[in-house]
């Protein structure tokens, strides 16, 4: 009776301890993760390309938040951005919908599966998806989210030095090269890496650089 005593209780044990594994390891991979059916919505593409067009809002992001699945935030220094996702549009694709919609200020050529517009004050980065087929991520960032966390190396591959210094204030990118040199910067989402300097750990990852360019991790 005793040895089936002990044996129950090492099996609550454990069975306990293997709970808070579990835990954790569910919390990390649910953080993780993004399927194909997050990004899947009623709406053809065609349906979807008519209400943008034919929609009275003048707000971008909320424009693409009420036709878009959001799939995730980005908590940077003081800001957060935010991410959404779809499975009917490539980035040129989505880049010229939007383009037509509201004018940008600047819009970058289409180079390494991203395609970047500026707004006054916004930011809209849309980029092929590493992991789901024929899937686009469309990050909304305010401009001072871009300033305050923004790899210079990632942004350079699509504007001129001369155009983000225009942007964010006289020698930004040589001072922001020189700051991320030593510290984390954040080098446009991503679903395999981590940056997040708002302290919530959950948040998906998005794409650390170093001083390198797009690629180069930490």
């Amino acid at each position: 009776m005793m040895t089936i005593g002990v044996i129950l209780m090492a099996v609550v044990i454990l069975t306990g301890c293997g709970s808070d594994s579990l835990t954790d390891m569910s919390a990390f991979n649910e953080s993780k993760t993004i399927a194909e059916e997050d990004l899947q919505v009623p709406e053809s593409k065609n349906e979807i390309i008519d209400m943008l067009k034919n929609s009275d809002d003048s707000n971008l992001e909320a424009l693409i938040s009420n036709h878009f699945p959001f799939v995730d935030s980005v908590v940077g220094e003081d800001t957060t951005a935010n991410v959404y996702g779809t499975l009917q549009f490539e980035v040129e694709e989505l880049a010229d919908i939007l383009a037509e919609i509201k004018q940008p200020d600047e819009i970058s050529d289409y180079i390494d599966g991203q395609q970047i517009l500026v707004y006054p004050d916004q930011f809209i980065i849309i980029k092929d998806s590493e992991d789901i087929a024929n899937a686009t991520f469309i990050e909304v960032a305010s401009e001072e989210f871009v300033q305050k966390n923004y790899a210079p190396n990632f942004l350079t591959t699509y504007f001129a030095i001369r155009v983000l210094d225009s942007m964010f204030g006289n020698n930004w990118v040589s001072n922001r090269r020189n700051y991320c040199r030593s510290s984390d910067c954040y080098g446009g989402y991503s679903t395999s890496r981590t940056y997040n300097k708002g302290g919530v750990t959950k948040n998906r990852g998005l794409g650390t650089f170093r001083g390198g360019g797009p690629g180069t991790g930490k």
